[in-house]
């Protein structure tokens, strides 16, 4: 059995430098006040959200880390699982697996938050784990014949085992414990990892409705437009002068037809095979 870990690839070189560069700032100049104000204004907190608006917090909660095993746990999850998929789907559709899964995080958050249900509207949530639940469920739906080493236990487990397992011990998790960890973040971030994989176009949703093509649908459509106002003014020039000439509903011409009695059946050529 030979241990290979995966590359460094672009997006997982980003992720982990934009989130290790936003611990290590913390980690140098986090006063007391400084983390009051980050976690109010950074975190995710579901009252902010929903009566002030505060709708950057469902992507910004993402990137903050206060502890090392926090902000370590985390990054290894993107690296080892992360690299995988943007190796197989390429960048864009990665980054927008690891949103989906932040941005659902964070809305099951609030959602539950207000029903009073594991969380409360002013509970701060903070981490990337939403973003790394999802990738790890879509792991264990995409790759789930391959094996992985749950280190530092020294065997193997399929991808698929190993994600169920980590469906129960976070569900027996949230059920149990009610403090520390945001385990309800865990839980929408798996959720919205399978919705994701099960259900988004094969090119990713950004693929299926990206905005050059909206951009280069729209333009087509006004040089149609053109094209056929064009035209219609062409056949009233035209017959002013006596001539009649006609075009198709795309403004394309069409040319008069030949005369049937010119001898050659009405072709447009003279030759017959």
């Amino acid at each position: 059995m030979t241990l290979s870990f995966p590359p460094f690839t672009r997006a997982v070189i980003w992720l982990l430098a934009i989130n290790t560069a936003v611990y290590l700032a913390l980690s140098a100049f986090g006063t007391r006040a400084v983390i009051d104000w980050v976690e109010q204004y950074l975190g995710l907190v579901p009252s902010m959200v929903v009566f002030h608006l505060a709708i950057w917090q469902i992507v910004t909660y993402s990137f903050i880390h206060f502890t090392f095993w926090h902000w370590f746990g985390n990054m290894l999850g993107i690296w080892m699982f992360g690299a995988a998929f943007e190796s197989s789907w390429g960048m864009r559709r990665f980054l927008e697996l690891f949103f989906v899964g932040v941005v659902g995080a964070a809305l099951t958050t609030i959602v539950f938050s207000f029903a009073h249900i594991l969380t409360t509207p002013n509970t701060v949530t903070i981490g990337a784990s939403g973003g790394v639940f999802a990738i790890l469920m879509a792991f264990g739906l995409v790759f789930g014949e391959n094996e992985i080493m749950l280190i530092p236990f020294p065997f193997l487990i399929k991808a698929k085992y190993f994600v169920l397992i980590l469906i129960v011990v976070t569900v027996a998790f949230a059920i149990g414990d009610r403090g520390g960890v945001a385990y309800m973040a865990h839980l929408g971030g798996l959720l919205f990892g399978y919705l994701y994989v099960k259900f988004s176009p094969a090119r990713g949703v950004s693929g299926k409705f990206s905005l050059s093509e909206w951009w280069y649908g729209l333009n087509n459509s006004y040089y149609r437009w053109k094209r056929r106002k064009a035209a219609k003014k062409f056949e009233v020039y035209m017959r002013k002068h006596d001539r009649d000439v006609h075009f198709d509903e795309h403004g394309n011409y069409v040319p008069p037809d030949d005369d049937p009695r010119k001898g050659n059946g009405g072709s447009k050529s003279g030759w017959v095979n």
